[in-house]
């Protein structure tokens, strides 16, 4: 495990598989350090014959924070639009008002891209998750040259007409924190966020939550202020498909069908927009990795890179 300098910030990289093996590159979510990665999954695609990189984004885990950009007025985001409407849609009104932002997804993107450049790397296979979805789909539309194929999980196209999280999932996302700021109460707190949001055929035990969000709490802290960051990002991102109908590498989009929080008809959206893309949906997945799940994971990867 490294921090990668690229500039103004610091990433914390691990490597998996042989150097000098094509690059998948993977990027996590909104607040979600690289550790939630399922290690099966990652095994499966060194044993694929590919070199895994996987990073914090900037403002979580361990790489940089970035605090001296102050905090976005969050409430006013929402004030602005109400959640009555679609989540999807107002990501898309937001965009277009005079909202200020510490940085935006394609700044993000850009990390990801000078992550590459640090590295030497000339292109890579971009797979993202949720938000990470969206900065993946965001190299693959601004980086055309350092895209072989795009892997985009449980995420969306922007697409304002799109169905909204469930009321329990918006819940989950925008509950505020616990008023104790202890270990143990905020890893309850993950717990039951999690537990809204998981696959409900394929649900991680109690104990093994337990592990993960007390690993990654030791790991990284406790960064609220960086969430509240990315999820500005998130917020301002706006509707991607016309950008999306410019991508021409391979392309798989895999949703759960039964997601809560980013509705399968918004990667079905994604997948019709982007040309030949392939759609998979996996009934009893939520938005979440669970083991299981592993090798449904590494298949639609590994199917977008062999396109290629």
């Amino acid at each position: 495990m490294s921090l990668i300098n690229i500039g103004q910030l610091e990433l914390k990289t691990v490597f998996h598989g042989t150097p000098g093996s094509p690059v998948i590159l993977l990027i996590q979510g909104l607040g979600t350090p690289l550790t939630r990665w399922p290690t099966a999954l990652i095994e499966q695609l060194g044993a694929a014959g590919f070199r895994v990189i996987a990073f914090d984004n900037r403002d979580i885990g361990l790489s940089t924070r970035m605090d001296v950009l102050g905090l976005p007025d969050i409430h006013q985001m929402m004030n602005m639009r109400s959640f009555a409407s679609p989540f999807p849609g107002m990501l898309s009104a937001l965009s277009a008002l005079p909202v200020s932002i510490p940085y935006t997804l394609v700044d993000m993107a850009a990390d990801a891209v000078g992550l590459l450049d640090a590295l030497g790397i000339d292109a890579a296979h971009i797979v993202g998750a949720s938000l990470g979805g969206m900065i993946a789909q965001l190299v693959a539309t601004h980086y055309p040259e350092r895209c072989l194929s795009l892997t985009s999980i449980m995420s969306s196209s922007g697409n304002p007409l799109l169905p909204p999280p469930t009321p329990a999932a918006l819940h989950a996302l925008f509950a505020p924190l616990p008023g104790a700021r202890d270990e143990d109460s905020l890893i309850e707190d993950s717990i039951w966020r999690q537990k809204v949001l998981m696959s409900p055929e394929y649900p991680t035990p109690d104990e093994e939550l337990r592990a993960m969000f007390t690993a990654e709490y030791r790991r990284g802290g406790f960064h609220p202020t960086g969430i509240i960051r990315q999820l500005s990002a998130l917020l301002t991102a706006g509707d991607r498909r016309m950008q999306l109908m410019t991508i021409r590498v391979p392309t798989v989009v895999l949703h759960g069908a039964a997601d809560p929080l980013i509705n399968v008809a918004c990667g079905r959206d994604t997948a019709a927009v982007i040309p030949n893309a392939e759609f998979r949906a996996i009934d009893g997945m939520g938005h979440d990795f669970p083991n299981a799940l592993a090798g449904e994971f590494a298949s639609a990867i590994l199917s977008a890179a062999g396109r290629r």
